[in-house]
């Protein structure tokens, strides 16, 4: 270690007034790993669960929270020849962002587009590679498929609108909550909505997207909501379709009678996205190369940001727990 940057560290899980900035050793990389200098690093919904202690892995504490660091590679450790002191990067990192340096493992570093600032690089981080996955690795969409996006109007959910028509998608219906939120989700690319809220989801999500395809269904379900909702959704999946759950913002996880997938000749999948940067770099860096170049080929807006500086980062948080702003949450150390 040698000297020089602060960071937020968490000292108890469960309990923030015990957390703060701190001044400490910068890290020098190892073999295979870089150092970021940070410019900017989302706050995630997965980094208030890991502070909670609720989160299925713990860090060893103490820890510095923060995936999805963007900023300029600083320092470059043994075996690392595809990138150099300068590069533009995001760095998929499961921990360590908080901080004005981070080091990442040199396959998890991606070359950001001259065109893509780092706050918007940020703010696209493990949505858009989440939704990515979903859509191409475990739904393996096609050209002109039909797509539900349960959660549409969350950060996975407008993601996965945008990169279904961006990837050539037909018809791309978004789940929402209320009416009055289709333009949002309209102008990332959603043809229709699909209520995901209200009694008797199990038949009205259905017959909603029946009606909306013709009686057919969608050949694609990306699911963050789970609950009532997925009960619908699944009975909504074409012959030969795909749900893929990534989450269960709705609180209950569903259950579902593995009859009902051999009838229908459907799948259903699960997505870990931090499993792929573990198990998968090449597939990882597959991914990030597809964003990045429909991005610069002007087929994904970033979502709408709102910025806090390092020494914010407990207000950050809080918004992001109470839900107060619709925006992403970057840190801009």
């Amino acid at each position: 270690m040698s000297a020089g940057m602060r960071a937020v560290r968490i000292r108890e899980f469960g309990n923030l007034a015990t957390a703060g900035v701190v001044d400490g050793d910068a890290p020098v990389p190892g073999a295979g790993e870089v150092v970021i200098d940070v410019e900017a690093v989302p706050v995630n919904f997965v980094d208030l669960v890991t502070m909670r202690g609720a989160y299925q892995f713990r860090p060893a504490l103490p820890y510095t929270p923060g995936k999805g660091p963007a900023g300029y590679v600083s320092a470059v450790g043994p075996g690392i020849e595809h990138l150099k002191v300068g590069d533009r990067v995001l760095g998929m990192a499961e921990y360590g962002g908080y901080a004005e340096k981070c080091v990442v493992r040199g396959d998890q570093a991606y070359l950001l587009p001259e065109d893509l600032g780092f706050v918007d690089a940020a703010a696209m981080s493990l949505s858009f590679d989440t939704a990515w996955m979903g859509l191409v690795e475990r739904g393996r969409l096609a050209p002109g498929e039909s797509v539900l996006v349960l959660g549409a109007s969350g950060a996975v959910g407008g993601a996965a609108v945008q990169l279904a028509k961006a990837l050539g998608a037909g018809t791309v219906l978004a789940g929402i909550s209320d009416p009055s939120r289709f333009q949002q989700v309209a102008n990332f690319g959603a043809d229709d909505y699909v209520l995901q809220s209200g009694p008797n989801l199990r038949d009205t999500l259905r017959d909603r997207v029946m009606e909306l395809t013709d009686g057919r269904g969608v050949d694609v379900v990306i699911d963050a909501i789970g609950g009532d909702a997925f009960d619908g959704a699944v009975r909504a999946v074409a012959w030969r379709g795909r749900l893929v759950i990534v989450g269960f913002a709705a609180g209950r996880i569903p259950t579902l009678k593995m009859n009902y997938p051999m009838l229908k000749n459907i799948e259903v999948s699960g997505l870990q996205i931090s499993d792929y940067r573990k198990r998968a770099p090449e597939l990882m860096r597959e991914c990030f190369d597809s964003i990045f170049g429909l991005y610069s080929k002007g087929l994904l807006t970033p979502p709408r940001s709102e910025t806090f500086g390092l020494d914010d980062w407990r207000r950050a948080v809080e918004a992001l727990a109470s839900k107060s702003t619709r925006a992403r949450l970057v840190l801009t150390p």
